[in-house]
């Protein structure tokens, strides 16, 4: 195959990055819309910021601890038909938001949301991986439809909020859901053509059952000391995502200027006025420019060793950790640079550890490996929200993030020790 034709995606290639990007854009459309409803939630029902923020931290922690024994699913069944419960049990959570009457209806129906969404990584990612032969290429489209969802979640979200009641948009947010699943019951794809030929040209192994002792077997089996290694930069990127993102809105506030009063776009006093924060859309700006992030890491994957790519953006991050309140602080040109930066590689690293669990795991095993994947990325990673939120409670601004740059620091190390197990599996 020459070149040329290699860099190109193959039908199949094309059928199941189209099924697997609306579906990626889905999963975080909801997850991002959670917080804006956040906030009606406490004046709607009366509740303390400490009550709804547990039941919200349970659905969220659901979202990564259930990612592991999807896994396992993943293994045994297909991605798929998983994917495809994925969205239904997503859809039918905000149907049922939509009908809460207090905190107890709020709480279960983001369990269902957590539960639901969990099974989305595993089986999209263990589809890639074994189904698209350009998989660097993949990884990146499919990122880049993760990030359009993080971006036009909240802004959707907040937009219906100003036409709707709020019961009234969470029943129309049920609508992504059906259109994907319209998409996925319409498309028709080989999830294992990118492995047959590593299997001899036969189809991935079935798993014969699903007891605990397999579960052991192929865990012990799967932790190698570069997947090992490779699980430890994913946690680090999953706690330097979640405490920046968690709170940068925030942060962003205390220096965006007050642009709508100086250029007096709005009557002061209006409803619009009250509604309108220029950091929510630098905020959603910055993760628009993940997309570009995602594109431009997949890329690289394809191009260069991915565990040199790591080292440079996990080093590069940590020079933007350490340096974006001095640069934020320095005028608005420069806030919107670092802020443009600190998005791109924040995203950029995505589809890096994506490919780098594929190159440290067996195809067979594939679903087991992204089930701990994202139990590490959004399951400890969850942690970093509550380091994030003590050290801004204790410090400055500025001196969580030089202390949030450790977490970048400490993966970009791990990327060096990676570099030299030499271990692939892939």
């Amino acid at each position: 195959m020459s070149t040329a034709q290699s860099s190109r995606l193959t039908d199949n290639d094309r059928s199941i990055t189209g099924f697997v990007m609306i579906s990626h854009a889905v999963v975080h459309t909801y997850e991002l819309s959670i917080p804006i409803l956040m906030v009606i939630w406490l004046s709607e029902f009366g509740l303390s910021t400490a009550i709804l923020g547990t039941a919200v931290a349970v659905g969220y922690g659901l979202f990564g601890v259930g990612a592991l024994p999807a896994g396992v699913l993943v293994d045994k069944f297909g991605s798929r038909e998983l994917v495809l419960v994925c969205l239904a049990g997503m859809g039918g959570s905000f149907l049922l938001l939509s009908a809460a009457q207090g905190i107890v209806t709020i709480t279960i129906a983001l369990c269902v949301w957590g539960v639901a969404a969990s099974v989305y990584h595993p089986a999209g990612l263990s589809l890639i991986s074994t189904g698209v032969e350009q998989r660097g290429t993949g990884f990146a489209y499919h990122g880049m439809a993760g990030n359009f969802g993080i971006a036009f979640g909240p802004l959707l979200t907040a937009l219906l909020l100003l036409v709707f009641d709020w019961r009234v948009v969470t029943g129309l947010l049920v609508i992504p859901a059906g259109v994907a699943i319209l998409y996925a019951v319409s498309s028709s794809f080989d999830e294992t053509a990118a492995v047959q030929t590593e299997t001899d040209g036969g189809e991935l192994e079935d798993d014969e059952s699903m007891s605990l002792s397999k579960f052991v077997t192929d865990s012990r089996a799967l932790f190698t000391l570069g997947f090992t290694v490779a699980i430890g930069i994913v946690m680090m990127n999953g706690l330097f995502y979640r405490s920046t993102l968690t709170f940068l809105p925030d942060v962003l506030s205390g220096f965006v200027p007050n642009v709508a009063d100086q250029l007096q776009l709005f009557d002061p006093g209006s409803p619009v006025a009250e509604e309108f924060d220029p950091a929510s859309y630098l905020y959603s700006g910055l993760l628009m420019i993940g997309m570009a992030g995602q594109y431009v890491g997949g890329k690289l994957t394809d191009r260069i060793r991915i565990e040199n790519g790591l080292m440079i953006v996990l080093s590069s991050l940590t020079v933007v950790a350490i340096l974006f309140v001095p640069a934020a602080q320095a005028g608005v040109i420069p806030l919107l640079a670092v802020s443009a930066l600190l998005g791109f590689l924040l995203f950029s690293l995505q589809p890096m550890y994506q490919a780098t669990i594929a190159e440290y795991s067996p195809p067979e095993d594939r679903g087991l490996s992204y089930g701990y994947t994202y139990l590490g990325v959004f399951g400890v990673g969850a942690a970093g929200a509550a380091i994030a939120g003590y050290l801004l409670s204790i410090t400055t601004v500025r001196t969580t993030f030089i202390i949030l740059a450790i977490f970048p620091a400490t993966g970009a190390l791990l990327a060096i020790v990676l570099s030299r197990t030499g271990d692939r599996r892939s």
